[in-house]
């Protein structure tokens, strides 16, 4: 059941014949959208408003609210309604004198003057603000008394197609005209194409993806079905490179590339057809980790067949970088969410406040010099597998993983160093808000008695051990450590487990969003680091790297997806208890095997978890 209410919208001057008209097209838009009631408030708004609200609640379904005036396309009704997060949804158009601001997709109160958007009438409340609209429902004000009682909205802006709240039989007559001017089947493709992208995407994607994402949708696929394409795709070009001969190469490259292209075409076709799941967008942010990873492989494999060194040390290199970078996108977007939604508490002043106010500045100059830079130099995915295609085809295996570890580098120095600062401007916190222990991957030991004896300053607990780790590694390499190197690897074990002394601590620094990204630095570097000093074949600490990438990007993916966090066998295998079983297997000699077996555990628990959530329906 989804309830739908028409609400007074101040269309006096309309004719009742108008008024009837208008209300009776609002609720056969509503219905298409997906309400399977629509009422009219009739005489006592209020309290009729609060009796549908509570059903709504009770039934826990969202609740749709349109103003018996307004004048749409119905499918930005339609849109309204199946919004993917679950979350509340409002109606915007652009505007610069209005109240309100989309700030990351969020709607949120503007200050007089500082406008850029205004609300047109129609809003999908979620279940959990529901009680939120029952305690203002006497004000005709909805939206802004739903902002003041702390509701978060996301946006759903208006763009291409047309939205407007009539008044008169001129202003009726002029919006359903201005309707009628839209092709909204074209407008609702081109709308499915993401509004502000990477360059690489804008230009060599997103100028034809939607030909593909209609030809996708009139054969019946499904978005899931394009993401295993594509997922197929990526496989092929890695086993291209894997052959690392002239022609396999510029296969390799072309097969990705396309494959990038159905990795755009699945959100797209998903937004297109209104066809979301949480098991889909899970899906495609796994898969575009794994075929990335998987391709690193490939290139890795390739250039050791014609004998290039280092690059299986280039491809562990890459995956490490690109997880922990990743890490830090995913908290920082938690961090940022946050801010945006309490733009008092996170308005704060200094360099922090300028980079932010600066960035915010750029970001609205879509299509300047500026803004193109700011979005290339953080080497998104399209930038990188560009890189990688071109590179391949042109060179080898091993150039193209240098370059894509050179570009890393400078993009996550240059991100970490100004997210941190901004920040430090921010004055909220995340981490104390989500599962603390399901994040940082917390096992057993730090669980029943590491966090138990205390400790403060999680943050520098975590980068201690990643610093420990990467020594080792730097001190191996420059010959200050000889193999076996038995005392110092205890030693940098005992620094990495050390951050699970402070977990039980509320993480509520303005930098503590940073911790599960070093934690996983300080596990994955000390895998690393037992590879080297006890000569474990690249490929097994690949595939190590590789198998604890896929367990920490699915909690991540869960999170940002908004489903269940699935069931809490992996936890006796937490960051703790790997580092442990690796350390006391390599002090006996057994790297490879405790490597190994790591992998094949730690997969193997990834995969158990994700079928069983599929087939129950929890992801």
């Amino acid at each position: 059941m989804t309830l739908a209410v028409l609400t007074t919208g101040g269309g006096n001057a309309l004719t009742p014949a108008d008024a009837t008209r208008l209300a009776a097209d609002l609720e056969s838009a509503l219905h298409a959208a997906g309400a399977t009631e629509v009422e009219r408030l009739g005489d006592t708004p209020a309290a009729r408003l609060r009796e549908v609200a509570r059903r709504a609640h009770d039934a826990n379904e969202p609740l749709l609210i349109c103003a018996d005036n307004l004048v749409a396309h119905p499918s930005l009704l339609w849109t309204l309604a199946t919004e993917p997060s679950g979350r509340s949804t409002a109606l915007i158009v652009t505007d610069p004198a209005g109240d309100l601001r989309a700030d990351r997709g969020q709607v949120i109160a503007a200050p007089a003057g500082d406008g850029t958007a205004r609300f047109v009438g129609a809003l999908r409340v979620a279940p959990g603000d529901l009680p939120a609209l029952d305690k203002v429902a006497d004000r005709a004000d909805l939206l802004p008394a739903l902002l003041d009682e702390g509701v978060v909205p996301i946006a759903t802006p208006v763009r291409l197609l047309h939205a407007e709240q009539v008044h008169t039989e001129q202003e009726l007559a002029g919006a359903r005209a201005a309707v009628a001017a839209v092709d909204e089947d074209a407008a609702r493709l081109r709308l499915a194409v993401k509004e502000k992208d990477d360059f690489f995407t804008t230009y060599a994607v997103s100028s034809w993806s939607p030909i593909v994402t209609r030809t996708a949708a009139r054969l019946g696929l499904s978005p899931t079905g394009v993401t295993w394409l594509s997922v197929l795709l990526s496989v092929l070009a890695a086993l291209a490179f894997w052959q690392a001969s002239r022609p396999a190469m510029i296969a390799g490259g072309i097969l990705l590339y396309l494959g990038f292209v159905l990795d755009c075409v699945d959100g797209q076709l998903a937004r297109y057809t209104r066809t979301f799941g949480a098991f889909g967008g899970w899906l495609d942010t796994m898969a575009d980790r794994g075929k990335e990873y998987v391709v690193y492989a490939g290139l890795a494999a390739g250039a050791e067949r014609i004998g290039l060194p280092f690059a299986w040390p280039l491809a562990i290199t890459a995956i490490l970088l690109q997880t922990v970078r990743h890490m830090t996108d995913a908290w920082y977007g938690q961090l940022h969410d946050e801010a945006a939604a309490r733009p008092q508490a996170a308005s704060g002043s200094g360099v922090g406040a300028r980079l932010s106010a600066a960035s915010t500045r750029v970001q609205g100059e879509a299509g300047s010099a500026a803004y193109w830079l700011k979005r290339i130099v953080v080497f998104p995915i399209g930038e990188r597998w560009a890189l990688i295609a071109i590179l391949a085809m042109v060179t080898n295996g091993r150039t193209a993983l240098a370059a894509v570890v050179g570009f890393g580098l400078l993009a996550f120095a240059y991100t970490l160093a100004l997210r941190s600062l901004r920040s430090l401007s921010m004055r909220v916190s995340v981490l104390d808000k989500r599962d603390r222990s399901l994040y940082r991957d917390d096992g057993p030991l730090v669980r029943g008695v590491l966090q138990k004896l205390g400790g403060p300053m999680p943050l520098a607990f975590a980068a201690l051990g990643a610093v420990a780790s990467l020594a080792l590694i730097v001190s191996f390499l420059a010959g200050w450590t000889a193999s076996p190197a038995r005392v110092e690897l205890a030693v940098t074990a005992a620094l990495v487990l050390a951050a699970g002394l402070p977990a039980r601590n509320g993480h509520r620094g303005p930098l503590d969003w940073l911790v599960p990204a070093f934690l996983r630095a300080g596990e994955y570097l000390l895998v690393a680091a037992v590879g080297l000093i006890d000569d474990v074949p690249p490929p097994v600490v690949f595939l190590l790297l590789f198998a604890l990438a896929l367990r920490h990007y699915d909690r991540i993916a869960r999170m940002e997806k908004g489903a269940p966090a699935g069931n809490t066998a992996g936890v006796v295998l937490g960051w703790d208890i790997r580092v442990v079983v690796l350390t006391l297997l390599a002090l006996l000699g057994w790297a490879t095997l405790a490597e190994a077996l790591l992998a094949a555990v730690v997969g193997g628990l990834f995969l158990i978890n994700a079928v069983v959530d599929w087939r129950s329906g929890k992801t």
